[in-house]
């Protein structure tokens, strides 16, 4: 059943500008769009958490406390503001002890976050208990978000070897029940709300809604879509969602849409208009704001992966062409009827004629995220082994299945492409598999970060890790990072309070670099204002000592209250002393 109202998250300013240009929006960029944020009906906005606070610590000099402050001072209680945690791991590897992840989820929802998405890179929810209880306590609402992903996609001569060892290949791991569980067992600890959160863009117009149907069967919770466009399903795939009854949709600024990016809103207001829904979106407002984002685009060109604009096309104005309008009510048509191949079809051309960027063929093809694909053909590269793609990404299902098939989201995706690339190289150099390994492989097979899709294979476990059983990360073992105190500054902290302690704990060695670049910035400051208030001094008792008569001065000098130094007055800095 369609819902006659539909909320918007908007992801801008987050995914949206880390999906297409690396995260590097800065301060003053970002303050450019808020006064239309304010005015623009979202519901949300997600504007914090995943790359954000590394980033504009490690390439924009840019606090990240600071960056999310000053966003909701600007636009208040309304759009609600959003971030990004990864459960107990929140942006780390290791999951963190309960002080961590209390302070982090305390101070977020005091400094502004509304909505607190919280997803698990292996879809463990044992791992999303804490941030949901500490999020909820401060006032702020639980997103629990479940990673998308696909069964892996075999070679045909990796299904014969298994055929000839009589080794049935693991299947149905990842379905619509397997998904629907994950939902229940969230809303159990107290989701305010269920994310489908499709990272890589694989799911399907028929998939995205088989499984709106059925989350809205069996939880109470309103429902989250998100998706990207990258395989080219992501236009398709929300207009499902929409027509199954979904409550909210994330979608980007036209500008900052499309690609790898997700898709954008000003073609799913159409859609909706064209359904009868209202979502409450000012579209004054958000055509303002893309005005501006495409100056932004334009300023960030150095890191675009895409660099390719769509068409300036004012939807506040302009009608649409007969040719494309037919293609709306054609999408919308397909849509309602679960024909897929037909409303692809549809959304392909009306992604074309508006010029946002083509479906990538090989991540459709591969089916992992095209992040992932990016770093094994970086890593590749460096190695000067990149002829050799086509064989890493064969071996990608068997390092998933061997790992006990983790969802392709950040982190796992990355150690999963990693560990295929040193498949390869070990295979290159005839050595058996998994000799050459990373200290995260290790670290996933072994149980450190938490339960897996499916069982390891015990004995793959001991010979990789040493041990047969799934063996979780010890919090007891946590170290909290050294604040150091810098003699050389007069004694000041590297972190002088609880919000820049996090940042230490959270990102060790971008935080310490950055703390450190203002201790020095500080000192440096304070040693300028004390020479400063010198000179000052200096002047007042020159311009006092200026006003005495002549009997006045001799009275001082006799007195001892200047020196014949200071009657001639040879310096500035030797003045004042008084």
């Amino acid at each position: 059943m369609i819902n006659k109202t539909l909320k918007i998250r908007d992801l801008t300013l987050r995914d949206g500008q880390q999906s297409l240009f690396a995260t590097r929006m800065n301060q003053d960029q970002v303050d450019r769009v808020l006064p239309y944020y304010k005015k623009s009906g979202f519901y949300a906005m997600e504007v914090w958490g995943g790359a954000v606070p590394d980033s504009i610590m490690r390439y924009l000099s840019e606090n990240p406390w600071t960056r999310l402050e000053t966003i909701k001072e600007a636009v208040g209680e309304s759009p609600k503001l959003t971030a990004l945690s990864r459960g107990r791991n929140l942006f780390g590897y290791n999951p963190y002890p309960e002080e961590v992840i209390e302070g982090f989820c305390r101070l977020a929802v005091k400094s502004g976050i509304g909505i607190m998405r919280i997803f698990d890179a292996l879809n463990d929810v044992d791992n999303m208990k804490s941030t949901i209880k500490y999020v909820k306590q401060n006032g702020g609402i639980a997103d629990c978000a479940i990673s998308y992903t696909v069964d892996p996609k075999f070679s045909t001569r990796q299904k014969f070897r298994s055929w000839v060892h009589f080794k049935a290949l693991p299947h149905d791991i990842f379905t619509i029940d397997y998904f629907v569980e994950k939902a229940r067992q969230m809303e159990a600890l107290g989701a305010d709300m269920i994310s489908i959160k499709d990272m890589a863009g694989l799911i399907t117009p028929v998939k995205a809604g088989q499984l709106i149907r059925r989350l809205k069967e069996e939880v109470r919770v309103p429902i989250d879509f998100h998706t990207h466009d990258t395989p080219g399903f992501g236009l398709a795939s929300v207009l499902s969602a929409i027509v199954n009854g979904v409550d909210i949709v994330d979608t980007n600024i036209w500008n900052f849409a499309g690609g790898p990016a997700a898709p954008a809103y000003e073609l799913i207001h159409i859609f909706c208009e064209k359904l009868g829904i209202d979502t409450g979106v000012n579209l004054d407002a958000v055509t303002a704001i893309n005005k501006e984002l495409k100056t932004i685009r334009e300023e960030l060109s150095d890191f675009d992966t895409c660099k390719v604009f769509p068409n300036e096309f004012d939807f506040t104005k302009n009608k649409l062409p007969k040719e494309v309008n037919k293609l709306f009510v054609k999408a919308i048509y397909m849509a309602k009827h679960d024909r897929e191949e037909e409303l692809l079809s549809a959304c392909l051309e009306i992604e074309k004629y508006f010029n946002f960027p083509e479906p990538d063929e090989m991540v459709r093809r591969a089916e992992i995220p095209g992040g992932m694909y990016t770093n094994m053909l970086a890593q590749l590269k460096q190695l000067k082994l990149d002829h050799l793609l086509p064989r890493v990404l064969e071996l990608v299902p068997l390092v998933r299945i061997k790992s006990g098939c983790p969802p392709l989201v950040t982190p796992t995706s990355q150690i999963v492409g990693v560990q295929a690339v040193n498949c390869v190289i070990d295979e290159n150099k005839d050595q058996p598999f998994f000799t050459t390994k990373s200290i995260q492989f290790v670290n996933l097979v072994k149980g450190i970060y938490g339960h897996t899709p499916i069982p390891v294979d015990p004995d793959f476990r001991e010979q990789l890790t040493g041990v047969r059983e799934e063996t979780p990360y010890d919090t007891k073992n946590y170290k909290k990072q050294e604040n150091t105190i810098f003699e050389e500054y007069g004694d000041m902290k590297l972190a002088e309070n609880e919000k820049d302690e996090l940042l230490l704990e959270l990102f060790p060695t971008v935080a310490r670099d950055f703390l450190q670049n203002i201790v020095e910035e500080k000192y440096t400051e304070n040693i300028h204002a004390i020479e400063e208030e010198k000179r000052r001094k200096a002047r007042e008792a020159r311009e006092a000592y200026e006003r005495l008569t002549p009997q006045e001065k001799r009275d001082r000098l006799m007195q001892g209250l200047y020196s014949w130094t200071d009657l001639s007055f040879p310096e500035e800095e030797n003045l004042g002393r008084s």
